[in-house]
């Protein structure tokens, strides 16, 4: 499957102006660096062909690939804003770049420091429905999860296992240290030139007959404060590899940085382990917030302090708890 297509499947749910008029800068999208470990992803007309595959396993990729693509049809159930699998993770979870999902297979069992302790893949999956989704995941063993678990070990179909040092994984292509010149102002003008055509002056995002077109980047329908895009430098890497939709990569690093800044500036959901503080939630969660914004003042109020929850009626999913091994 070709980058074009890959991209128009994705403009369902992603954002990015599109514009007429010439790059700034050359589309110029990393390359893998010397050593990296590379894994193209196998597609859905691949399984179809696959005669290795039984049935019925074939049927549960199946279900696992429409939640992914789908998800916002739990919505109220698994899903309590505007976003979906895709929107984070694009060219079905498979684009080097944009956050692929199969290294969660190759990868996983390991310690996040995010929660502090060894996580499985369901547990990783749970994440990005509570904060990402600003939900609840799908119970751990059940059909949903296992299905969600599937797709992403069909993905992972001819990886290395335990391959760390792997191109295009994440978001962080650009670094996680914030340039010191970054600021509200030259993010705005940035968001002003290239994404509110598509998300919004107000970052609500756009929807047609109720659809998402394009995801809200705050208020009650984004991510909310425990995601990972909220960490700016998560949020740099992304929009410098993937927006605008139509020409990734014609952002400077430092347009990608200021508008990153400026995008998570904003007010969200709360964090689902928000203690009924922000700074001292910053605090308790130091490792992750030391990269956002979160319970920090910005034009005269601490960002995240408040009980919005969005759309759900509760602050954090029955089911994302500690483990310990004592």
């Amino acid at each position: 499957m070709t980058r074009n297509l890959m991209i128009l499947m994705a403009a369902a749910t992603l954002s990015a102006p599109v514009m007429a008029s010439e790059p700034k800068v050359p589309i110029n999208l990393p390359a893998p660096k010397e050593g990296q470990y590379v894994h193209q992803a196998p597609t859905i007309d691949d399984l179809m062909a696959d005669e290795s595959i039984k049935p019925q396993l074939r049927e549960v990729i199946l279900k696992g690939y429409d939640m992914f693509m789908n998800t916002q049809q739990y919505r109220g159930k698994y899903v309590f804003n505007d976003m979906s699998c895709k929107t984070c993770h694009m060219g079905e979870g498979r684009m080097n770049g944009s956050g692929p999902v199969w290294p969660a297979v190759t990868t996983l069992p390991d310690f996040r420091g995010k929660n502090k302790h060894v996580n499985s893949v369901e547990e990783r999956i749970a994440g990005c429905f509570a904060y990402s989704m600003n939900g609840t995941p799908p119970a751990y063993g059940s059909d949903d999860m296992l299905a969600m678990v599937a797709y992403h070990q069909w993905l992972a179909k001819g990886a290395e296992v335990y391959e760390t040092n792997i191109a295009g994984r994440g978001f962080r292509h650009l670094g996680n240290k914030i340039p010191d010149d970054v600021s509200y102002d030259k993010g705005q003008a940035v968001y002003e030139a290239n994404c509110a055509i598509c998300h919004g002056d107000d970052g609500a995002g756009q929807k047609k007959d109720g659809q998402v077109v394009f995801p809200p980047l705050w208020g009650d329908g984004a991510y909310n404060w425990g995601a990972g895009m909220t960490r700016i430098f998560t949020a740099a890497s992304f929009i410098k590899n993937n927006m605008p939709l139509s020409k990734p990569g014609s952002l400077t690093d430092n347009e990608a940085w200021n508008v990153a800044w400026y995008i998570n500036s904003q007010e969200r959901p709360q964090d689902p382990r928000y203690t009924g503080d922000a700074r001292d939630t910053r605090e308790q969660f130091i490792g992750f917030h030391k990269h956002t914004r979160y319970g920090t003042e910005v034009n005269g109020k601490v960002l995240g302090q408040h009980n919005n929850t969005g759309e759900k009626p509760f602050l954090k999913p029955a089911n994302l708890k500690p483990r310990t091994f004592e």
